[in-house]
């Protein structure tokens, strides 16, 4: 049985507004074009078809005829729904599609009833483990088979317990017939993974991670939710997202596993590329450096994330910055030298009056102490937004609240 893992597709989604969607759809050719040159048998896409529970309509036509051209391609089609998708709206006409070859399993009530596909070699059962939130799915799950302690309620407390009675059930069904050679799908954080910036958070009361120890006994286990492709053992996989989609993704190999199951259920997998779109990498320097230096002219193409080191905020630095490099996404600053304070902002104003708190704003934009024209600005600004909030009228102009801009040597123009 020769399989095709995918997952996390996230169609829909943008990386910092820049729009992927042909980026995706190129993906998705790839696919199809893998499942003809390598005869792919199945293809199993292991949750997180789309980005959000509502996909935009060009999404839903894209994922359509991705569908249809790897069904068309040879392939049967196995999908799971992922904390992403909307289980229902994903699962919607499952029954009708199941007979053109495309299961769409979203139901945790049916996770231990496989797709029973055939090789030559024989039947071999997909069960389809969609994204289970313990709250939510926990009156869905199939009884535990026979009379086990984990039909106890404290037993189905987080992923651990949910996922855990889901493998129970799965494991019960092969026993009953005969020890099938068996495919596992789950969407899930299964300890050993490396998260990056781009998951959503699934955690349950602070635990979200579940032992690779629970898919034990499966000829392959496809997961999907976490998006660098990595291997946890030799039949326990992540193929991650096809895409970056994140700067925290700069790093990683992008792709999918072409998995073979032979007859007496030994596995073998082979990594195979995604198609490269456009590179993410991140820079950091000066605005004139990154500006001027030939060093940076490779990454002219690449989406950016740039962190200027001027010990001044440069002025109108994203501009100038996209006349070099028109697809920078991110900038932030962070001086050289200056100390990173990585308070709250709670933290940082508390036991500072208003004024103190303006000042260190002006400081930290501009990178140098306010003047004292602006010290006296600021104070009189909020002198009179007291007088407004306390429901006195504001008093006209005085000689107590000049304009600090006609007060000799302390005009904005001469303090900067």
């Amino acid at each position: 049985m020769r399989m095709l893992h995918t997952s996390d597709w996230h169609l829909g989604r943008s990386l910092h507004r820049a729009d992927l969607r042909q980026a995706q759809a190129a993906y998705l050719d790839h696919l199809v074009s893998i499942v003809r040159s390598e005869k792919i048998d199945a293809v199993l896409v292991a949750g997180d078809v789309y980005d959000r529970a509502i996909p935009p309509v060009d999404a839903v036509a894209l994922c359509e005829d991705a569908l249809v051209r790897l069904r068309d391609a040879g392939a049967r089609v196995v999908v799971i729904s992922g904390n992403h998708d909307s289980a229902r709206r994903l699962g919607f006409g499952s029954a009708l599609v199941d007979a053109a070859g495309v299961y769409l399993r979203t139901r945790a009530r049916s996770l231990a009833q496989p797709v029973m596909l055939e090789d030559r070699h024989g039947p071999v059962a997909v069960y389809g483990v969609p994204y289970l939130e313990p709250d939510a799915v926990r009156a869905e799950l199939p009884a535990a088979p026979g009379n086990d302690a984990s039909d106890a309620p404290d037993a189905l407390r987080g992923h651990a317990g949910v996922l855990g009675r889901a493998v129970q059930c799965i494991r019960a069904d092969i026993t009953a017939r005969g020890g099938v050679r068996s495919v596992a799908m789950a969407h899930a954080w299964v300890a050993g993974g490396e998260a990056s910036d781009s998951e959503r958070d699934i955690s349950v009361g602070g635990v979200g991670r579940v032992p690779a120890s629970l898919f034990d006994g499966f000829g392959y286990v496809a997961l999907g939710h976490l998006h660098g492709q990595q291997t946890l053992g030799p039949r326990l996989r992540y193929s991650g997202s096809p895409l970056a989609y994140s700067f925290s993704e700069a790093r990683h190999a992008k792709g999918s596993w072409l998995v073979e199951l032979d007859s007496g259920g030994a596995v073998r997998a082979e990594r195979v590329p995604a198609p490269a779109f456009r590179a993410l990498n991140i820079l950091r320097g000066t605005l004139d450096d990154l500006l001027t230096s030939a060093a940076y002219e490779q990454y002219r193409d690449d989406f950016l994330s740039v962190t200027l080191t001027d010990t001044g905020r440069p002025e109108a630095a994203m501009e100038k910055l996209r006349q070099r490099f028109p697809h920078v996404l991110v900038l932030a600053y962070e001086p050289e030298g200056g100390a990173a304070d990585h308070r709250s902002y709670r933290a940082k104003v508390a036991g500072r009056d208003d004024l103190t708190v303006a000042a260190e704003f002006v400081a930290h934009v501009r990178h140098s102490p306010i003047t004292p024209g602006e010290r006296a600005l600021l104070t009189a600004a909020f002198a009179d937004a007291r007088r407004t909030v306390d429901g006195e009228p504001s008093p006209g102009p005085g000689p107590h609240d000049a304009d600090p801009a006609e007060s000799p040597g302390e005009s904005p123009g001469e303090d900067g």
